[in-house]
């Protein structure tokens, strides 16, 4: 079985699920994971390979902190012994410049997946983080020399496009989710919750969401609009929500384990992703989020914005509505908590979109044939 090498700065994160899944669903390739530092729990039995564990537990960040100044792919050699994957699978663009020195070094293809900010920001704000400034100022070195680029929309193809990747190696290729492990949920699991699953940064939106939901909470005394995520944002919103009256119904949980997300999916009336285009130009690539709640058997409300409309049929799985509005939001929203059959329908239409256009299953054994295109010349 060929060896592939799933590449990222940090391994596991609590909001990365789709990397892993992704990688474990492989049937033809084994994956080893490589980076820099683990922020969560690996996956049951998965091999990995991570820079901090070269150095005491004192002193972790220093493997990483050396990595991401000189991108030198020595302490990845080290670490696989003179192993050579077939191919390097980086996520990010970021960390597939990162990539790039060590993919030369072994003499193997890399690919890699843009999925959000590293095909929509523009060069001023990458800059605005110094983890991403090597990336900011040299992305052209990873269009030209980079093997294979995979967009998680067709929207984030565009993207690549404009910033002149070659169109020949870019591909759309929608990760997907497990429509065999995330199953519809009965209607007698479904409670009035609005559920907004995100990272507190004002790329989401959450805001807009806040102010839609004070607008039609007193007309629905029963509905919730909880909020699963943590970020730069957290305290400010937490205070936009005290002062715009229906504070005692927002609740804030914080980053959650991805069962617990799933187990709130079970129970929402509607998954509501309001995302915004920033002044720095980033844009939400698709929503993986919406198509969970979608394989769940839950409508989805979205802005139309990046690739968001690629997961929601317009007024058969769910609703898009204009950026920054949380009139036509509040609108959506009440139209939803309104009419319990209009939610039964369009949940199980969202169910089919996943299954047709979102499988996990079928999403992976297609990455698996790029695979074998690459390595076999064909591609």
């Amino acid at each position: 079985m060929r060896e592939v090498a799933i590449y990222r700065h940090n391994l596991f994160r609590v909001s990365e699920p789709f990397i892993t899944q992704q990688a474990q669903g492989l049937q033809r390739y084994r994956p080893v994971y490589l980076g820099r530092l683990r922020m969560g729990p690996a996956p049951p039995g998965a091999e990995f390979l991570a820079l901090e564990d070269l150095a005491p537990p004192r002193l972790k960040l220093l493997p990483a902190g050396w990595h991401l100044l000189s991108a030198s792919p020595h302490p990845y050699l080290y670490m696989l012994e003179g192993r050579r994957p077939a191919l390097i699978h980086a996520h990010f663009g970021v960390d597939g410049l990162h990539a790039l020195p060590l993919a030369a070094r072994l003499g193997v293809p890399l690919v890699t997946t843009f999925h959000g900010f590293d095909a929509t920001l523009g060069t001023p704000g990458l800059l605005a983080n110094p983890a991403w400034a090597r990336y900011a100022l040299r992305r052209g070195r990873l269009a030209a020399q980079g093997g294979l680029f995979l967009a998680a929309s067709a929207f984030l193809r565009r993207k690549l496009l404009d910033l002149d990747f070659p169109p020949e190696r870019v591909r759309v290729h929608y990760i997907g989710v497990d429509t065999r492990a995330i199953m519809p949920r009965a209607p007698a699991e479904e409670e009035e919750v609005i559920l907004h699953v995100a990272r507190l940064e004002p790329v989401k939106g959450t805001e807009i969401l806040i102010r839609a939901f004070a607008q039609l909470a007193p007309r629905y005394a029963q509905a919730r609009l909880v909020i699963i995520g943590e970020g730069g944002l957290r305290k400010s919103l937490q205070r936009l929500a005290r002062e715009s009256g229906a504070g005692e119904r927002i609740v804030f949980l914080g980053a959650r384990p991805h069962p617990e997300v799933l187990a709130w999916m079970r129970r929402a009336a509607m998954l509501v992703l309001p995302s915004v285009r920033t002044s720095s130009g980033r844009e939400e690539g698709l929503g993986m989020v919406l198509l969970e709640a979608a394989a769940t058997g839950v409508p989805g409300i979205g802005s139309r914005v990046g690739g968001i409309a690629e997961g929601i049929a317009e007024g058969k799985s769910g609703f898009v509505v204009p950026e920054r509005d949380p009139d036509s939001l509040a609108h959506a929203i009440a139209t939803l908590l309104a009419n319990p059959g209009l939610r039964q329908r369009m949940g199980a239409a969202a169910r089919q979109q996943v299954e047709r256009y979102f499988d996990l299953s079928r999403q992976t054994a297609a990455l698996e044939d790029l695979y074998d295109a690459m390595l076999d010349g064909r591609g």
